[in-house]
């Protein structure tokens, strides 16, 4: 490394409000006031993977930069003086960033008492422990970054929990695979993590899908980034998963970084309501509230189902008929395909693959009646359920899995 020499002229410091010297060997040397004086707006400092060793060097700094609000130290290794009270405070300091400097939780907070109005802190990869609840700091963060720290587990969370406005909690690659709030029960909110709207639990062990279930009991939560983790990897089932998340999680509006919009989260209840509906009914679910007997273990596996047939209504027995298996003579669908807003076209009959997804249905029929298949429209009747429309959403599911049957009637609008 070599030493970073920066050339201003006395307006310009004068004026200057950030500045980085990211990479650079700094030295802290000069009389006490000298920064001050020469520059005394800046607002953000950025001393990232410099030769810097103690916090006696940043306070120095700090003292004559009485404005400073954003402050980047990573991959510095700072110790404390053993045995010595550092004076100093980052009294208008709202960001620090603490990445790989080897800072221990003690630390932390030892630190976090010179920033009264800290908002953000970063800590990544520092093989964290959180050994102790913050009492009198960490009160104002409202992000906080505890990514790569694979020491931290579940039963540590619960020592930051009660961080009264901690609004974004990120815990990307720490190991996680599960999370329980027990002070809540099913369909109970958690009295933990009050404020937290934003969660980001990337790159973890995520494989059951209780820890979906546990957000729920979050107040505050409204967006979820899970990616890369054995429950939702980018494969083919990725959309299913997705699906499965939004129906867990009633509040949740952003899935990661997608937007969640009224139709998806209806599509994905009630494909979720249809997708157990066997298995609520053998738990002793019944369509007259008032029979209910479900099961604990359904009840705990499945804590939405019950709002969602108070919702949608409990599923009927024709939504929830066994699909025949999977034979040549099973596979082709005879239907009639009618236009109830198009009286001038002539009702069809047409044998489709019970297999076919919604999706491409549609595209056979942008085809055949030359209409673009955002326009679509498609739900279905069947003779056996009279004045009863039921409407197909999803693209990517199948007709098999809307229950459609031989005879039964396709309507297609646009």
């Amino acid at each position: 490394m070599y030493p970073c020499e920066l050339c201003f002229s006395c307006s310009q410091l004068s004026k200057l409000q950030e500045v980085s010297l990211r990479n650079c060997a700094v030295s802290c040397a000069g009389e006490k006031g000298g920064v001050a004086e020469a520059c005394p707006n800046i607002r953000r400092v950025d001393l990232s993977k410099n030769l810097l060793s103690s916090w006696d060097e940043v306070i120095h700094i700090a003292d004559q930069l009485r404005h400073l609000e954003v402050l980047n130290l990573s991959e510095n290794k700072l110790k404390f003086p053993s045995g010595s009270a550092l004076t100093g405070t980052f009294s208008a300091l709202k960001v620090l960033v603490l990445n790989q400097t080897g800072i221990t939780w003690a630390e932390v907070l030892r630190c976090a008492a010179w920033c009264p109005g800290l908002e953000e802190l970063y800590l990544e990869s520092n093989n964290i422990v959180i050994s102790e609840r913050p009492t009198d700091v960490l009160q104002t963060v409202k992000l906080l970054d505890l990514s790569s720290n694979q020491l931290i587990d579940e039963n540590q969370l619960y020592l930051i929990a009660h961080l009264p406005r901690l609004e974004q909690l990120i815990l990307s690659d720490i190991g996680i695979s599960s999370i329980h709030f027990p002070d809540a029960g099913i369909g109970c909110k958690t009295s933990m993590f009050p404020s937290l709207q934003y969660l980001v639990v990337n790159d973890n062990q995520i494989s059951q899908w209780s820890f979906f279930n546990e957000l729920d009991k979050l107040p505050s939560l409204r967006a979820l980034s899970c990616v890369r983790n054995p429950l939702t990897k980018e494969d083919k089932e990725a959309s299913a998963a997705r699906q499965r998340v939004i129906a867990s999680i009633g509040r949740l509006k952003t899935l990661n970084k997608c937007e969640i919009l009224p139709k998806e989260r209806q599509t994905a209840e009630l494909d979720y309501r249809k997708a157990f509906g066997n298995e609520w009914k053998q738990a002793g679910g019944h369509q007259d509230p008032d029979k209910n007997r479900l099961s604990e273990e359904f009840l705990t596996a499945h804590p939405r189902y019950q709002f969602l047939c108070l919702k949608y209504g409990a599923p009927e027995d024709w939504e929830l008929k066994t699909q025949q298996p999977f034979m040549l003579k099973n596979q082709l669908l005879t239907l009639k395909i009618k236009y109830p807003d198009q009286l001038d076209q002539k009702v069809l009959e047409k044998q489709l693959p019970g297999s076919m997804t919604i999706q491409k249905v549609k595209g056979w029929l942008s085809r055949l009646l030359k209409v673009p298949v955002s326009d679509l429209l498609l739900s279905y009747e069947s003779p056996k359920e009279p004045g009863i429309e039921i409407k197909l959403e999803n693209d990517l599911q199948s007709l098999r899995f809307y229950s459609v049957e031989n005879e039964d009637c396709l309507l297609v609008r646009w």
